[in-house]
């Protein structure tokens, strides 16, 4: 096996779980199974499974049950057992015929142990034992009807979904996103006037409702396996709120003191909250493929982080939307195929215009490999000769198996190519670069009223025309780029104008799209008032206003703007490009706004003599491996930075970019206007 790394993590955990398969029913939530689409594929789960039948169900409280001549069952679940999960399972156990239950969590018996209010000094007695998984398998053998049968319940760490060696995502927290300075107010409202929390700054691991915490332990658990996997002892690092406390808590985290101790390697792991540069994750400046296949093709059902590829074009079927659903989708991940896994991973690593070249490469070589009259044409490549290509595939089974996975990318090619959004993504990209000279030239308010005439009610708009969404995106940037602003009567005037034309906008849309419907709070344009879609609004600018200050609380990383001058434009400055520049800064500076996380008492006496002794403090750049986790989703443009920036920086250095999502533009809304991002549902 090669390097420990994120795959060999995945496969290892697979491994564990395809060991118990055999002649199974398997069961497996969204998360899971969006950990093994990307991780070894679900071809590989079948083939362990065995027999002529599929045997992979989705676990939910209306999952068909197991027959008589169906006595094995595999849950494969990504989420603590309690609450309803325990229930779902019951359910579907007895209306079924099992005799021999695996049930296979992700979450650690530890954090089952926190979960049901054990205090850390009787869980600290409880190592080795695993009282409540025991206490479940006496559970399973009660719903199959007879305590002679046999249950089983075990941890295997199924956290990422890798979608390169340098990238994963952990499907599990898609949701998870930073606190914003609103969320005090409502952290607040449950606590005495005493205990009062005065900014972001102030909120800690106390501060958190119960559900939130329990999420970060969810997913402390899982980073400490991976650290466990890699062989490494980790100090944490974190820039942010919310990334604080996750950082202390895996510092702090009980399990991985006697992992920590026999570690042969180190690393540093820095946490960084999304919230503080939301233009990177709504702009149109990264120039790569992937990123437009995600923002325009259809989100594959139940995955956060893969889209849909429309294969009819392989069939006989006429190509009209009817027949669309006839066929199953492609999609991105290639897990279980090495040419397209190639060609994926080189698409996320070039610009636009190399990865088209690189797909018409793969598909002319395939053509070549498979003796099809191919017809070789140079020069620029266009989504017609493209499809060219992939059509003489269509009537050779052997060559369509030979080379599936290539054929369902250079398909998402295509699509995306000719999708209509994919024009508009040049709009965008335009419009933000004026934004961004606006900014530095101009007042809040001027920036906000050139916005002003681009906002049209749907009987007005061309296919040029931002639609409400999209308004939503360029109002985050221009809030998120601009930072801290002094608001004056001029600013009050121009939001207002915005916020009354977006809320007649929103009324007169003839349909509300689910985004829209969680903004105004209702189902259905018809039930939506200009009062409701104004309170909607004002509801939506303090939000926006929250994302302006978002900053406000660092010292060194307070601007992503760089302002022009007579030889440049302004331009943005990521601020993952600033952190990644800081931690390899080559004097080595005490980091200002990267807060190092203390795990115990020599930690915290190291930091203490530092003030008056030669003691070097724990610095991101000490160790010879880089995990960067961005809480609340990364593109794929921003990855490629940190994969390219680490090494140029420091040779030699390995970087690791983790994330909750990958992210498209639209993403982002989405979580910003979340109403359960304080209270997530963990299933209780």
């Amino acid at each position: 096996m090669s390097d420990p790394g994120v795959l060999s993590f995945t496969h290892q955990g697979w491994e564990q779980v395809l060991a118990k398969v055999k002649r199974a029913l398997v069961y497996l939530d969204a998360a899971c199974a969006e950990s093994l689409h990307w991780g070894c594929g679900s071809t590989r789960l079948l083939e362990a499974v065995g027999g002529p039948a599929c045997h992979l169900r989705e676990f939910e409280p209306t999952a068909v049950g197991g027959g008589a001549e169906q006595p094995k069952a595999v849950f494969v679940l990504s989420c603590l057992l309690k609450g309803r999960t325990v229930e779902t399972l019951r359910d579907i156990i007895c209306r079924s015929h099992f005799q021999y239950c695996v049930v296979v969590t992700a979450v650690n018996h530890a954090v089952h142990l926190t979960a049901n209010h054990v205090p850390a000094a009787a869980a600290a007695e409880l190592e080795g034992q695993q009282p409540v998984f025991e206490q479940l398998e006496e559970k399973l053998c009660e719903w199959m009807g007879n305590m002679n049968y046999t249950a089983e319940v075990l941890h295997v760490p199924l956290l990422l979904a890798p979608a390169a060696p340098h990238l994963a995502l952990t499907p599990a927290f898609a949701s998870l996103f930073p606190l914003l300075p609103r969320d005090v107010h409502l952290l607040n409202s449950a606590r005495p006037d005493k205990r009062r929390l005065g900014s972001l700054g102030e909120v800690d691991a106390t501060a958190l409702p119960p559900e939130l915490l329990l999420q970060i332990r969810c997913l402390v658990s899982g980073l400490s396996s991976l650290c466990e996997h890699l062989g490494v002892r980790e100090e944490c690092f974190a820039v942010g709120s919310l990334s604080r406390i996750i950082a202390a808590d895996l510092a702090n985290y009980a399990p991985a003191k006697n992992r920590r101790k026999t570690a042969a390697g180190r690393a540093s792991v820095v946490f960084v909250d999304r919230t503080l540069d939301l233009t990177g994750a709504v702009g149109h400046h990264g120039d790569n493929l992937v990123e437009k296949m995600l923002s325009v093709l259809p989100q594959l059902p139940g995955h956060t982080n893969d889209v849909m590829v429309n294969m009819v074009e392989l069939t006989a079927l006429h190509t009209e939307e009817e027949n669309w659903n006839a066929v199953a989708p492609g999609c991105l991940a290639q897990s279980s195929d090495m040419a397209g896994k190639a060609l994926w991973e080189a698409l996320l690593n070039t610009k636009h215009k190399e990865a088209v070249m690189e797909v018409r490469r793969h598909l002319v070589e395939a053509a070549s490999r498979e003796n099809l009259p191919i017809k070789m044409s140079m020069g620029r490549v266009t989504p017609g000769q493209l499809t060219t290509y992939i059509q003489l595939f269509k009537n050779n089974l052997k060559a369509l198996v030979n080379h599936c996975g290539l054929l369902q990318l250079g398909l998402a090619t295509v699509q995306t190519l000719k999708h209509p959004h994919t024009a508009k993504w040049d709009n965008f990209l335009a419009f933000e670069r004026l934004l961004l000279q606006s900014v530095g030239e101009s007042t809040m308010s001027v920036v906000l009223s050139q916005l002003l005439p681009m906002i049209k009610p749907s009987h007005q708009r061309t296919k040029d025309d931002y639609c409400p969404e999209e308004l939503l995106i360029l109002l985050i940037y221009i809030y998120s780029v601009s930072g801290e602003f002094t608001a004056d009567k001029n600013l009050g005037e121009a939001e207002e104008n915005v916020k009354k034309t977006l809320a007649q906008v929103f009324c007169e849309e003839s349909e509300l799209s689910p985004l829209l419907q969680k903004i105004t709070g209702c189902d259905s344009s018809i039930n939506l008032t200009f009062h409701k879609s104004k309170i909607a609004m004002d509801e939506l600018f303090t939000s926006l206003r929250d994302v302006a200050g978002a900053r406000n609380l660092m010292k060194q990383f307070k601007s992503v703007y760089v302002p022009g001058n007579h030889t440049h434009q302004a331009s943005y400055k990521p601020l993952l490009k600033q952190v990644v520049e800081e931690i390899f800064h080559p004097e080595k500076p005490d980091p200002v706004d990267i807060e190092h996380m203390s795990s115990g008492l020599t930690d915290l006496l190291k930091t203490g003599f530092s003030m008056f002794m030669k003691v070097s403090r724990p610095h991101p750049s000490d160790h010879p491996l880089l995990i960067f986790f961005v809480v609340g989703g990364v593109t794929v443009s921003e990855a490629k930075m940190i994969k390219d920036l680490v090494p140029s920086l420091k040779p030699g250095t390995q970087v690791i970019v983790l994330s909750t999502r990958l992210l498209k533009p639209l993403n982002i809304p989405e979580l910003l206007f979340a109403t359960d991002r304080l209270h997530p549902d963990l299933g209780f």
